[in-house]
């Protein structure tokens, strides 16, 4: 990660007070950017963003993306150079509850956003993330790339799969080539790390049942799912970032940041790594109650960014995984967590790729 062209850099994050968001704001304060973020507050108590007193060096707005007065008004007063949206309603299972929350925020949120930054003269690159569950779900055995078809069978999916094309719309009706501001998109991986207490998230969910010791209750063990660090995307995005903003129109794309093939694992596989860095064992269960529909199998194949963007992993899920056992060990005896995801921050950047 170039700590030179981030220093001083001005930064507007979306969805800064969630998992990923708290990450990636430890992440540019390390590197010296001038960060604002912009985010309803953290869903969940505990929640890494007050843990790791993520919101420490930055300008922090509590507002909400379906506001657009709001979002305009935030964008006018940071007048952002850079934008990295990850605000969303991010879960599959809360899709089905709520599908019209997920739209509201995941399509037109984002809508409202690219229409602030159009009306800003500051703004240079804008990286949409959205989801490896952007594409038409086809339970195949290799990975997507890029260019297939976008779909999704849950309202989360699908309205994923709409983010994506209304960033393309607005890149090829307002952000052309020869303008001053460029789109891209991003779809990672399923994303695991330390601080994650999502509703409904495999890791999370085992975690809470170890607490309470009961055996942890797999929806579907042998789904098969793209696992990496957090870090992993994350480091990504900035690289891309800082591709868009200095070269501009030929990285105007969309990009999969993937793990490596071996780490495409079954949930049944990742939940017995984890148990070889936890200090207790916690046999598993299956859950035997009618769940909603989710993919049996989903994979992403990112050798264009590797390619072309020079992008690797750095940790492989056996890695992430002992990571995300330390993190947690250490929350648990009560240790300093910001200083505790810094240094996993540190580590990670000081890892060769894979």
């Amino acid at each position: 990660m170039n700590a030179a062209f981030w220093q001083d850099r001005r930064v507007f994050i979306t969805g800064h007070t969630g998992f990923k968001g708290s990450w990636l704001s430890l992440m540019l304060s390390r590197l010296g950017a001038k960060i604002t973020g912009f985010a309803l507050p953290p869903p969940t108590t505990p929640a890494l963003f007050d843990l790791a007193r993520a919101g420490q060096d930055m300008h922090s707005i509590i507002a909400d993306l379906r506001d657009a007065d709001a979002i305009d008004r935030a964008v006018r007063e940071a007048r952002p150079e850079i934008i990295l949206h990850l605000a969303a309603q991010p879960l599959v299972r809360q899709s089905y509850d709520d599908p019209e929350e997920t739209y509201a925020v995941n399509v037109m949120g984002l809508v409202n956003l690219l229409e602030a930054a159009r009306r800003s003269d500051s703004t240079r690159a804008i990286v949409v993330i959205t989801s490896d569950k952007c594409y038409e779900n086809r339970e195949w055995p290799w990975g997507y790339r890029e260019n297939e078809a976008l779909g999704g069978h849950d309202p989360y999916s699908s309205s994923k799969a709409c983010a994506e094309i209304v960033a393309a719309a607005w890149r090829s009706s307002f952000f052309a080539p020869e303008a001053r501001t460029h789109v891209a998109t991003a779809r990672a991986g399923n994303v695991i790390g330390g601080g994650d207490w999502g509703k409904d998230r495999l890791i999370p969910d085992i975690l809470n049942a170890i607490a309470t010791r009961q055996p942890p209750r797999l929806r579907n063990p042998e789904a098969v799912r793209p696992w990496q660090h957090v870090l992993e995307p994350l480091s990504g995005y900035l690289l891309l970032a800082e591709k868009l903003y200095a070269e501009g129109a030929a990285w105007a794309e969309a990009w999969n940041f993937g793990p490596a093939d071996a780490d495409a694992q079954s949930v049944r596989q990742l939940v017995e790594t984890l148990a070889q860095h936890w200090p207790d064992a916690f046999p598993w269960e299956p859950e035997t109650a009618a769940q909603p529909h989710e993919a049996g199998a989903l994979r992403l194949d990112s050798s264009k960014a590797r390619a072309r963007l020079g992008w690797r992993p750095r940790w492989n899920l056996r890695a992430a995984l002992a990571r995300v056992a330390h993190w947690h060990q250490a929350w648990q005896a009560g240790e300093d967590m910001r200083a505790v995801t810094l240094a996993q921050i540190a580590a990670f950047e000081q890892e060769p790729s894979l």
